[in-house]
């Protein structure tokens, strides 16, 4: 995320007098997480290739070989929700090219360059945190979910982070008004670890959330596939957004989309994932689009913005996407204090129009759309410039007439949303 030196300073010095974190990092020896052999699978003939060229999948699958991997663990730990999705999307290649989580060297690269180590595009840092000073490098580590072994792993490095530069390169600011920060500085340990993943099992959720490979399987070959990404439930206005895209000049003929919502934590005041999951499942029911295909994302949203945008695009690519749908202020936050919002409302497209050719993904910019009385769903500007009657309704007010009772009018929300949000509240 860009900065300029002056503001890099002032807000060095704001994370560290606010976040109160040591920049030093221990004199571990780097190792570069993912040595280890892992399965990787060819891009499928007539799909887009996954993000390095090779998909990645480290799962085991008999249990001979994962009585094998769990040999001479030294010590078992429990996943927190935030963990397991990241280790879940390491071993299933959703975050291809990685094999393991950031050492310190791979750490540093992407929080100063957006890059890996090997100059491959990577916007966000995948690490593994803890508290535990116990832990050493050569250690083997059994991650759990209760009683489930999920994953093995193999302590290659263990350093300190600095949490105030990362903060202020990925979410654009070190102030604790922003939930990215709270979550780096509050949330995570005193300490990451890098060091290469053996997947056990599939994590067990109240929704299925299918591989890379899996939905791989689904797409068809030869088309444009379109992935929209979403953290909250699908409103007229979303569905309307999405199904357009398909006509987007920058799409090709017999396009689909994949419509990929995150089920992983967000911000505190989301709907819960099993919620948003339920809305999902009966929309896909009610609507029956044969150019739409559903899956669901086990990813914990950081809030960075552009950063956090060309993460999801990387995303998508492992899973067969060619192109990318980018909301105004897409991963988004605004301050917990003055309730002002931390990018610019182009920012995130801005940033995936330069970065996003550079993965092979196209981005694809939102429709302002608007519901007009005369001609239902149409661009703003259209709206404005034919004079037409447009009708709005807030998300708080929406919420208000969800708890009340009243009937929410079908131009805004589909009912079989509305009846499953009313069931949960």
């Amino acid at each position: 995320f860009p900065a300029t030196t002056i503001d890099k300073m002032i807000f060095a010095k704001r994370a560290l007098a606010v976040i109160g974190l040591a920049a030093a990092a221990q004199a571990f020896a780097p190792a570069r997480a993912g040595a280890r052999a892992s399965t990787k699978l060819a891009a499928t003939v007539g799909l887009q290739a996954p993000h390095g060229g090779e998909l990645i999948d480290l799962m085991v699958t008999d249990d001979a070989a994962k009585d094998k991997a769990m040999e001479g663990v030294d010590m078992e730990l429990q996943l927190t929700p935030r963990q397991l999705c990241d280790v879940e999307l390491i071993a299933n290649g959703g975050f291809s090219p990685l094999t393991g989580f950031m050492n310190e060297e791979t750490y540093k690269s992407v929080v100063a360059d957006t890059k890996l180590p090997s100059g491959l595009l990577f916007s966000l840092p995948v690490v593994f945190d803890t508290d535990d000073e116990k832990i050493q490098p050569g250690m083997k580590l059994l991650l759990k979910q209760d009683e489930l072994p999920i994953a093995v792993m193999t302590v290659e490095d263990k350093y300190i982070p600095d949490k105030a530069l990362e903060c202020l390169n990925c979410y654009g600011t070190a102030t604790l008004e922003h939930p990215g920060t709270v979550m780096v500085a509050m949330e995570r340990g005193k300490y990451y670890l890098g060091g290469s993943v053996v997947g056990l099992n599939r994590p067990v959720r109240d929704f299925d959330c299918k591989s890379p490979k899996e939905v791989r399987e689904q797409l068809p070959e030869g088309v444009d596939v379109v992935a929209f990404q979403c953290r909250n439930p699908i409103h007229r206005a979303h569905y309307e957004l999405f199904t357009r895209a398909l006509d987007a000049p920058e799409v090709g003929k017999d396009a689909i989309v994949l419509v990929h919502p995150t089920c992983g934590p967000t911000q505190a005041d989301d709907i819960p994932g099993d919620v948003r999951y339920q809305t999902y499942e009966v929309l896909k029911e009610e609507t029956a689009n044969p150019r739409i295909r559903w899956a669901y994302l086990p990813y914990s949203m950081h809030m960075a913005g552009p950063r956090e945008a060309i993460h999801h695009m990387m995303i998508r690519k492992n899973f067969g996407c060619t192109h990318f749908i980018i909301g105004r202020d897409m991963a988004g936050s605004k301050s917990s204090v003055t309730g002002d919002d931390f990018y610019g409302a182009y920012d995130a497209q801005d940033f995936a129009n330069e970065n996003g050719p550079k993965i092979n993904m196209t981005p694809v910019p939102s429709l302002n759309l608007v519901y007009t009385e005369e001609e239902d769903y149409v661009t703003a500007d259209y709206a404005e410039e034919k004079g037409l009657t447009t009708k709005k309704l807030s998300g708080t007010k929406f919420r208000q007439m969800l708890r009340g009772g009243e009937d929410i009018p079908e131009w805004f929300a589909f009912k079989s949303v509305v009846k499953v949000l009313r069931d949960n509240m």
